[in-house]
């Protein structure tokens, strides 16, 4: 959606047994994505809670983070990048991985700055979430895995991100799956009042402007975000396990404040850093998008987002658009399988 200390102790000995834990589960076999309109994925919606946990994580340093991901599959196979959002983490994959990694691509899967295992290497590195860091922080990953070509995933945030990825550097993207489509933004553009409705959807962007808000997420995180995933996804029946499991990343010493920041930023009550001005100043153009593309939407997304028709347009490559019913905003844990299946069709394009 599109600052902090709590109990470092507890979220250490709850992450180590997070991550300790192992894979179960046989894998779905991927059917023939269609697009256009899609109906449920039956054996998805019965098997979303398939795997507990990824493998063993692994930290590498990458610009100014070291960063903590999730990486499977074979080292030489091609390369999938998939980016969760707030308040989400890497557990958005877990079903979606084994899935791409049977079919033999290396799945990666980062933790974004401010959340997970993910730390900034000096204490001194301006806690900054604006739009192009993010974007900046997964590049510095392939820099430091040496990939130098992925597909990039999606949602949220992620979307995002893998957006800006493809507007900004679109020799390092193979191919793009967004959820929601083109979600690029600019501080400009955040400061024009929107109909009360649509103001209503970004209630807790409002909130996070605020002192009070700021005091409130650090305070109620867990309680938050557990509101955030019932209105932005009304009919996925998770259970506590599910949302516990992802919660421990919210821990970080950094969360709070890369999420106030990422908000208050997009309303200009924040600023960024001067030395990405001019990567703003390209993205304040809304580039179109010329990297082979397929956009997702769930039509039962409580989040706020785009119309596909407003966006079509932005993607000028061979693109698609599909539509999953009954599925919200956490499109890849709600419907893996589809997920998945579009990220296999897109490196057909």
């Amino acid at each position: 959606m599109i600052n902090t200390n709590q109990n470092r102790r507890r979220f250490l000995g709850n992450a180590a047994m997070i991550f300790a834990a192992t894979r179960f589960g046989s894998m779905l076999n991927l059917g023939n994505a269609q697009s256009g309109r899609e109906k449920p994925l039956e054996a998805t919606l019965i098997n979303r809670r398939m795997n507990n946990s990824f493998g063993p994580l692994k930290q590498i340093n990458a610009g100014v983070l070291n960063i903590g991901y999730a990486d499977d599959g074979p080292a030489n196979g091609p390369a999938v990048i998939l980016l969760h959002g707030w308040p989400y983490d890497i557990y958005s994959y877990v079903d979606v991985a084994p899935l791409l990694v049977s079919k033999g691509y290396r799945v990666i899967v980062p933790y974004l700055r401010g959340f997970g295992t993910t730390r900034f290497l000096s204490g001194e590195t301006f806690r900054n979430a604006q739009q192009s860091v993010v974007a900046l922080d997964v590049i510095a990953l392939m820099d430091a895995l040496k990939i130098r070509k992925s597909i990039i995933g999606g949602f949220d945030w992620g979307a995002r991100t893998a957006d800006i990825m493809a507007v900004l550097w679109p020799e390092r993207c193979k191919a793009i799956v967004s959820v929601s489509g083109y979600l690029i933004g600019n501080q400009e553009s955040g400061k024009i009042p929107l109909p009360p409705g649509a103001e209503l959807q970004w209630w807790y962007q409002y909130y996070f402007a605020t002192e009070r808000g700021r005091e409130g997420y650090s305070k109620y995180r867990h309680d938050f975000a557990k509101l955030i995933w019932q209105t932005a996804s009304p009919k996925w029946n998770f259970d506590d396990a599910t949302f516990d499991r992802t919660a421990v990343s919210f821990e970080n010493p950094d969360h709070v404040a890369i999420v106030i920041h990422d908000y208050r930023w997009r309303l200009g009550l924040a600023k960024g850093d001067p030395k990405y001005d001019d990567l703003e100043k390209r993205l304040a153009t809304a580039p179109p998008i010329t990297v082979p593309a397929i956009t997702l939407e769930g039509d039962a997304n409580g989040a706020p987002h785009p119309a596909p028709d407003s966006y079509a347009k932005k993607f000028t490559g061979k693109y698609s658009h599909r539509l999953l019913e009954g599925i919200g905003h956490n499109l890849p844990q709600e419907a893996p399988k589809a997920f998945a299946q579009a990220i296999i069709d897109v490196d057909g394009y």
